[in-house]
């Protein structure tokens, strides 16, 4: 009997066992049918868990890029704002985390960041955040205090094993190395130590500057390198699929997947699923588990409203 047969089979056996107690008004029976369903809501999460996570990587720690995109200056504070929320929910969830690469903005914020992640089925949740988000407020930068929109996209990979062959060939690739930007002063790297590591064939480019030592931001451009070309032939593999080719459409960089509006209202929607809650601040502060699980789940929005 399959792991769903049985929990239906102890459902019904908990609901016979319920309608027996009512009809005899027997309050042992009552605590026991109550004991027995709450085993089979303890069964039914598990396996919502299971099929949540269950992809070939969902396991693997991830790698998580954030990026500023249109909007300039705003755009930036919101990216940092975003890298902040994905590092506030890491914690939550007791996840250890090592920045990778950070470029700050020209006036405030990030022009994009990356951290590594590493914990049980980090990519799995993470791997919902994938796309563009949008944020609509007044905007702390405007003198005239107008109301901005502003957007940052983020990508989510898994972090490849060492023991998983990624064949890269050097004449596949070109190595660029420069001078990091930095915030002045003391702080100017004065040497070549920023990498740039570009793949020809998938035209795929990682750059790295965080570290002061080029030998260390080339260890971490390759290692991020080697997960997005497995990312990317695992994906030139399963788009002969339709299923894999829908999600794929579902979850592509450049589609839009939430809005957080902190002005004229406050109200942070998911336009996959259609969850929403006003509860911004506490978004913005890490707690993304309201609006990560029902995308996990398969909820998806329609024309007609949600279905789950």
């Amino acid at each position: 009997m399959g792991s769903c047969d049985r929990v239906g089979a102890a459902l019904a056996d908990a609901a016979a066992l319920h309608e027996l107690a009512e009809e005899a008004r027997d309050e042992g029976a009552r605590a026991e049918a109550a004991a027995a369903a709450a085993h089979v809501a303890v069964e039914v999460e598990a396996l919502e868990f299971q099929k949540m996570l269950s992809g070939p990587h969902d396991r693997a720690g991830a790698i998580v890029e954030v990026k500023s995109g249109a909007g300039g200056v705003e755009a930036m504070d919101w990216a940092a704002m975003l890298y902040r929320m994905y590092t506030r929910y890491c914690e939550r969830k007791g996840w250890a985390i090592e920045p990778a690469d950070m470029v700050a903005g020209e006036e405030a914020g990030i022009s994009q960041g990356s951290f590594f992640v590493r914990g049980e089925f980090a990519y799995g949740f993470l791997k919902a955040e994938k796309g563009v988000h949008r944020l609509v407020r007044i905007s702390p930068f405007d003198q005239n205090a107008r109301r901005q929109t502003s957007f940052a996209a983020v990508d989510v990979t898994p972090e490849i094993d060492d023991d998983i062959v990624i064949d890269i060939k050097e004449a596949d690739v070109r190595i660029d190395t420069y001078r990091s930007s930095g915030a002045g002063g003391q702080k100017v790297n004065k040497t070549d130590s920023a990498v740039r590591i570009t793949h020809l064939a998938t035209g795929i480019v990682v750059a790295m500057q965080n570290e002061r030592s080029q030998q260390k931001n080339r260890s971490m451009a390759w290692k991020i390198l080697r997960s997005r070309l497995y990312e990317y032939e695992e994906k030139r593999r399963q788009v002969v699929l339709d299923a894999a080719e829908a999600q794929k459409k579902d979850i592509d960089f450049g589609s839009q997947i939430r809005s957080y509006v902190l002005q004229p209202y406050q109200m942070v929607k998911d336009l996959r699923t259609g969850v929403e809650t006003g509860r911004v601040d506490d978004v913005l502060d890490g707690d993304l588990e309201g609006l990560i699980r029902p995308w996990l789940m398969g909820v998806r929005r329609t024309d007609r409203g949600v279905d789950d």
